[in-house]
């Protein structure tokens, strides 16, 4: 804690001066010279001396900061000024408050003073205490500037309480009237508080003029066209640091030596120059990184950075280098480390790298540490000087470094916190904690160190966050970004490319609003012939094979030196891209976004084997995961080093490449069980569908971008071969079951799932493969064999359900949608249909005569089912959110309504409604839109029900109640034939038959028909 008196001895307050000032003011400066009445009474009576101190302290900020011969020192110099004019503030608004007395007139009698003594929590020792407190106000570039206002106002109105509550009681404030003593309270309260936050903004403004840092750390609204300007490769940090840089030492030896490799940085091409295709010119960090937009918040509590919908609240900032400037030169960031977020591609470690060159050398020491290559299991400062080592090629040790950068600061810059997460599991979601305690040391010996670490956003929930740790999320490029990234690359290639436009990218927006895909994206446009083909753009399943397959023909092409014939060439393009389809498996099998690459050598050893024969097809060798996959552009390798050893996990630089290649892989294994021919033709043979089980029944394939997927791959399809590929697959539905006898890929579990769950994802799979390649069938064709095919369908919903989690039933229960009707025999029937892109619909009105298995439009007589209580307990038992959502918003239906629930009514011609559901919709239709048809027929459906319901039941008296209060509403529409009805009904449930008038029945009848029980 920075008191009052720290802070004016850090601005150069001669000591002696100090001393004297805390004398005069009753020992107000330290509560161990003074007891709480005595020090509050001295600070009110001195208060001239504080508020000279304080201005004398601010105007000589300038100077102050001239004398600081380090980074460190200078920002605790300026969080010294900032202190003291919270202070100042307050003393100057008191001074010039509007009160109904003279300040000097406060003290104390002889009796108060003796009441004071001993006495526990007087209000002037909460006072003063609340002043000296004044250090933990401090602006944020992370918060609005109304944050802090309103925290002002807060600390204000506290202290002008607490000062209140001293003066009541004394004799200065009995000498006042009411009136004066509401006017005294209304000038400690909201006067002094507004005047002092307008002091402070004065002062603050002051400060602003001495020390550029004061600008940084207030967030403030920029003109519309310097929102819309797109920055580069952070050129605004040194320039915002410079001048608060001015008066301090550059860095000389090791510390010198990094800050050159730091530099050299900026001109290196922003991908590896074996990355690009010969001839292409790929420009430097400096011409083409683009500052991101972002987010930044401070976490309360464990949760809220790695959920989307946690970060929209946050504004979306475009002023990266202003907010950067303002964090490093802030105290908050020596306690813990700014924790930067973003998906994979978004630029974090490329942020870490353009950062570190670009701070100025004069004032702050950045030592990057790529966790990745580092043991994991070191120590901190055994990282970063291997880090150092790495860099520079010199030994030297942490204290060692610092002292060799004069006064500049230290700024880690942890690159990769989240591949130590993904590849050692638990075992260092504290690094984060470790990072704040090793600031916390380094602090306590002097040498303050500033902190960033870089993680994906996804995994950010699986740290623990030191308490004062704000987390920053990069933003995906914007339009403008996009486009201003595209004229860098035309330029720099502009001899030998065909300009790379606006509108053949705009189509592939999702994955170009990502730095490093939109950069994949330009490469293919160089190498393959142009984003448009025939000046139309590819489609999103086009784009992806071309993508996928261009890299991997290149990989081939260095791999054989172009010296093998085409046909081998495009056969080593298809193992290639189906060794991608098993990592795309691996993920979404185990429903994560990224594997180990111990968990894919597993994979491929259960799937293909371990010592495969080199062949052609699909069974080829992988060989280890690393080297099937580290030299692919579009997939992520991450590491980290434990005891020597690597460890590695994978994941695709955009979910939807692993979705695709997943769908792509799935489609030819289905379009593969075409080609199998039974050695006899005497009868069928089994099906050998295993690889399909084995890779088909951990996951649906019902996302809705992998459907998409799914749709135009199998469109691609001639239509005869999508006839007969879903006759083939309605077999498989039928048989695997039967004929599933022993697992062949038995070692094949990236999931611990039960046998029936397994069974339940494949067929729900093999259902849905069914509906992409037809558009639509019907229960009775994907069960041919059985008689009550409606039946099995239901049944077969239940244990598809059962086999998933809520999301992954709801994309699969929305991908399709269902018609139940009647087939030419007259039977029931269900209609199956993909349901495409369009908005979801209501379901289609169910007709009871369907259910229960009567003929479509019959009439007849009025049915009932007993069971209504049953169905009411069923919908309870399962639990699940969505049934017992639904369960309850029909507790009040069954409670009140009972057995008109399965209580139905048809009528000739028409469906056959249940006497509740009429009920309801006379109760919550809009009855205005309904023709007088359709209204008294209704009222029809629900008196024909009405003759099964028991008269007794509570129940009963509901319906009546409801029915006839509706009755009162739509009189002038009901027929008079429909009003003889009910009125029958009345008569028939005369006052005679319900002596007792408590009965609900007897209440009903008499609050609508008042008449009949008037006694003569």
């Amino acid at each position: 804690m920075l008191s009052f008196a720290d802070a004016l001895t850090l601005l150069g307050v001669d000591s002696a001066r100090i001393t004297a000032l805390d004398r005069a003011v009753g020992g107000a400066l330290n509560l161990a010279t003074g007891g709480a009445s005595g020090t509050l009474l001295g600070m009110v009576s001195g208060r001239g001396r504080i508020i000279g101190a304080g201005r004398d302290a601010v105007h000589g900020v300038a100077e102050r900061l001239g004398r600081a011969g380090r980074r460190a020192e200078r920002t605790e110099v300026l969080r010294a000024a900032h202190t003291v004019i919270v202070v100042v503030a307050w003393f100057e608004a008191l001074d010039e408050a509007r009160l109904p007395f003279s300040l000097d007139d406060v003290e104390l009698t002889r009796g108060e003073q003796l009441r004071l003594v001993g006495a526990e929590g007087v209000a002037g020792d909460d006072l003063v205490r609340e002043l000296l407190s004044a250090d933990v106000l401090f602006p944020a570039p992370h918060r609005p500037p109304e944050f802090l206002t309103v925290d002002l106002q807060s600390f204000y109105t506290t202290v002008g309480d607490r000062f209140r509550q001293f003066l009541t009681g004394l004799r200065v404030w009995e000498r006042l009237r009411d009136q004066g003593q509401f006017e005294a309270m209304t000038a400690l309260n909201s006067e002094l508080v507004d005047d002092a936050v307008r002091k402070y903004t004065d002062l603050y403004a002051q400060l602003a003029l001495a020390a550029p840092e004061f600008n940084f750390w207030i967030t403030r609204n920029e003109h519309q066209a310097t929102r819309a300007e797109v920055r580069r490769a952070l050129d605004g940090v040194r320039t915002l640091l410079a001048e608060s840089a001015a008066h301090l030492t550059p860095a000389g030896d090791v510390a010198a030596a990094l800050a050159q490799a730091h530099a050299a940085t900026l001109g290196r091409p922003v991908l590896d120059a074996t990355t690009a295709p010969e001839g292409i010119r790929v420009p430097s960090l400096r011409e083409m990184y683009l500052d991101p937009d972002f987010r930044v918040a401070e976490p309360q509590g464990q949760s809220g950075p790695a959920d989307e919908s946690w970060w929209q609240r946050f504004e979306v900032r475009q002023d990266l280098t202003r907010y950067l400037a303002g964090a490093l030169t802030s105290p908050a960031l020596a306690h813990a480390p700014l924790l930067v977020l973003g998906q994979p591609g978004a630029g974090k470690s490329v942020l870490t790298r353009v950062l570190a060159a670009r701070l100025p050398e004069a004032g702050f020491l950045p030592v990057r540490v790529p966790l990745r290559d580092i043991r994991a299991e070191e120590e901190l400062q055994d990282q970063i000087e291997l880090a150092v080592r790495v860099a520079t090629g010199e030994r030297t040790t942490w204290p060692e470094l610092v002292r060799s950068a004069g006064g500049s600061t230290p700024v880690l810059l942890l690159d990769g916190f989240d591949e130590l997460l993904q590849t050692t599991g638990v075992h260092h979601n504290d690094f984060l904690i470790r990072v704040a305690r090793f600031q916390q040391r380094e602090a306590e010996q002097g040498r303050p160190v500033l902190a960033l670490v870089t993680s994906r956003t996804s995994v950010a929930d699986r740290a623990r966050y030191p308490e004062g740790l704000v987390a920053l999320r990069l933003e995906p490029f914007r339009p403008a970004q996009i486009q201003h990234w595209l004229r860098l690359w035309n330029e720099a290639n502009a001899q030998i490319l065909t300009p790379l436009t606006w509108d053949a990218v705009a189509q592939h927006a999702e994955l170009a609003s990502q730095p490093l895909l939109l950069t994949m994206l330009a490469l293919y446009d160089a190498t393959e012939g142009g984003l448009n083909r025939d000046g139309a753009p590819l489609a999103v399943t086009e784009l992806y094979e071309e993508l996928l397959s261009s890299f991997a023909r290149r990989e081939v092409g260095k791999s054989t030196r172009d010296a093998v014939p085409d046909a081998e060439t495009e056969e080593r393009v298809e193992r290639e891209l189906q060794r991608l389809s098993l990592v795309a498996f691996a993920l979404l099998n185990r429903h994560r976004q990224w594997v180990s690459s111990t968990e894919l050598d597993e994979d491929l050893t259960a799937l293909l084997g371990k010592h495969a024969v080199a062949s052609t097809g699909f069974r080829a060798p992988l060989g280890a995961a690393e080297i099937a996959l580290g030299r692919f552009f579009f997939v992520q390798r991450s590491q980290s080093v434990r005891s020597g050893q690597v460890l590695s996990t994978y994941e695709f630089l955009h979910a939807t490449f692993g979705e695709y290649l997943a769908v792509r892989l799935a489609v030819r294994l289905l379009r593969d069980l075409l080609k199998q021919r039974p050695g006899l033709s005497l009868g069928e043979s089994r099906i050998d569908d295993d690889l399909a089980y084995a890779l088909l029944s951990y996951a649906p394939l019902a996302s809705r971008q992998m459907l998409r997927f799914l749709r135009e791959l199998a469109g691609r399809i001639p239509e005869g071969e999508r006839d007969r590929l879903a006759r083939q697959l309605i077999r498989v539905l039928r048989e695997h079951h039967r004929t599933r006898t022993s697992e062949e890929y038995a070692a094949y579990r990236p999931d611990d799932l039960r046998t029936a769950a397994r069974h339940g994802l494949y067929e729900s799979n093999l259902v849905l493969m069914v509906l992409v390649l037809r558009g639509r069938t019907t229960a009775a064709e994907l069960f041919p064999d059985v008689q009550a095919a409606v039946h099995l369908w239901g049944r077969h919903c239940l244990l598809w359900r059962s086999a998933m989690d809520e999301a992954q039933w709801t994309d699969f229960a929305l991908s399709f949608t269902t018609r139940r009707y009647w087939g030419e025999d007259g039977t029931r029937a269900l209609e199956i249909s993909l349901r495409g892109d369009q908005a979801l619909d209501h379901p289609r009105p169910i007709d009871a005569n369907w259910l229960f298995g009567f003929g479509e439009g019959a009439g007849g007589q009025t049915w009932q089912r007993s069971y209504w209580d049953e169905i009411w307990h069923k919908e309870s038992v399962a639990a699940t959110t969505t049934d017992s959502i639904v369960r309850h918003t029909m507790d009040p239906v069954f409670a009140n309504l009972g057995a008109a629930v399965t209580t139905f009514t048809p009528r000739a011609g028409e469906p056959a409604t249940s006497v509740a559901h009429s009920l309801l919709r006379l109760l919550l239709d809009d009855v205005t839109a309904m023709s007088d048809v359709e209204l008294n027929d209704l009222y029809r459906r629900v008196h024909a029900g009405m003759a099964f319901l028991p008269v007794g039941s509570p129940q009963f008296a509901r319906i009546c109640d409801v029915l006839l209060t509706a009755r009162e509403r739509d009189r002038a529409r009901i027929r008079l034939e429909t009003n003889e009805v009910l009125d029958t009904l009345v008569r028939s449930l005369g006052p005679g038959d319900i002596t007792n008038p408590m009965d609900p029945l007897r209440r009903v009848l008499q609050r609508h028909y008042p008449a009949l029980f008037d006694t003569p």
